[in-house]
């Protein structure tokens, strides 16, 4: 089972108000929850109790004792890995090595959560698509596209036919030309991001299979996607707007790559080679 905090944090802003307050709840304080009551907890959220067993099953589990055991679950394992706790905010007074603990504790963190609920099913079944795809197109912004340059280049070099386009114009305009012969692989760590959204609903709409990289499972570009991948990092202050799921999408498209690496070896592998030896003669000679 994913780590039901990660799971949480994912849907939260689809929730409704009285199921957002029980979340909210929730992610403040774990173990109190893990060690209350149903009762203790539909009080604290001025709720009742079957709204809270509704809650429950919209995460997919049975009832509240199954939420308490993985609450438990996730908090042993954070007891079992002891690491820095991240920072909620930095202050002007924190010293250098104070920020690169909590950092590095945050991203290990974000990292972790990203693989343990990753659906490694739908990788799979993304890395079938890019492999027989004719076409690959790429849509994200601002640091996402980052994230997606590196796919993209890196695909480019082993033969796989690709384009990133991080202006909608010319995203929708090759959106338009897709087919069911074509894959189109939208990044958006919010998921909302218009930019990205509509040419990979352009896209499907013209029949090529679609897949999304997010943090929320039922944000727009999740309902756009044939294939959903979803990372599990946390906005915290100094580092909003998607600045802390950087390294959570750059793991999941590392599987991709690897996935289609493997899976066109031969290919791949004489393309790397002859690649290196092009660009050897551009690395300047040791000092």
């Amino acid at each position: 089972m994913s780590p039901i905090l990660a799971r949480i944090r994912g849907v939260e802003p689809t929730l409704t108000a009285t199921h957002r307050r029980i979340a909210e709840a929730i992610l403040a304080e774990p173990a109190a929850v893990a060690a209350s009551t149903i009762g203790e907890l539909a009080e604290r959220c001025g709720t009742s109790l079957t709204t809270i067993t509704r809650f429950c099953r919209e995460l997919g589990l049975a009832g509240y004792p199954e939420l308490r055991l993985a609450l438990a679950a996730d908090l042993g394992r954070n007891d079992a890995t002891p690491r820095e706790q991240s920072l909620i905010a930095f202050s002007p007074d924190d010293p250098v090595s104070l920020v690169l603990r909590s950092l590095l504790a945050s991203d290990m963190r974000a990292m972790e959560e990203t693989a343990a609920q990753l659906d490694l099913e739908a990788v799979d079944q993304a890395v079938s698509v890019l492999v027989n795809a004719r076409f690959i197109d790429f849509f994200a912004v601002s640091g996402s596209a980052g994230v997606a340059m590196d796919l993209h280049l890196r695909l480019h070099t082993i033969g796989r036919p690709c384009a990133l386009w991080t202006d909608v114009h010319s995203a929708v305009c090759s959106a338009n030309a897709r087919d069911n012969r074509d894959v189109a692989l939208g990044i958006s760590h919010s998921g909302t991001t218009a930019e990205v959204v509509e040419p990979l609903t352009i896209a499907k709409e013209r029949g090529a299979t679609t897949i999304a990289v997010t943090n929320f499972p039922r944000s727009p570009l999740a309902e756009a996607a044939d294939i959903v991948l979803t990372t599990a990092a946390q906005d915290t202050p100094f580092r909003a707007g998607g600045v802390a799921a950087r390294h959570t999408q750059m793991l999941v498209l590392d599987c991709l790559y690897i996935g289609v690496v493997q899976r066109t070896h031969e290919t791949s592998n004489q393309l790397l080679t002859a690649a290196t030896g092009a660009v050897a003669k551009h690395r300047l000679p040791p000092r």
